[in-house]
């Protein structure tokens, strides 16, 4: 049970650094809060987009 907890936990916080880092990089890339905020939902898709295409 407590394996499944810290799963769990690791996923949460994995979504969260993946939409933080999304957003860092949407914004030094555009400037815009649109297009950080649409990315940030993206999370992980854009940051593996963003690093193979730069």
């Amino acid at each position: 049970m407590q394996n499944v907890v810290i799963k769990k936990e690791f996923v949460r916080s994995g979504i969260t650094f993946g939409s933080a880092l999304a957003i860092t990089i949407s914004w030094s890339v555009n400037h815009s809060i649109l297009w950080a905020i649409i990315h940030g939902l993206f999370s992980w898709l854009y940051v593996l987009y963003y690093a193979l295409t730069r």
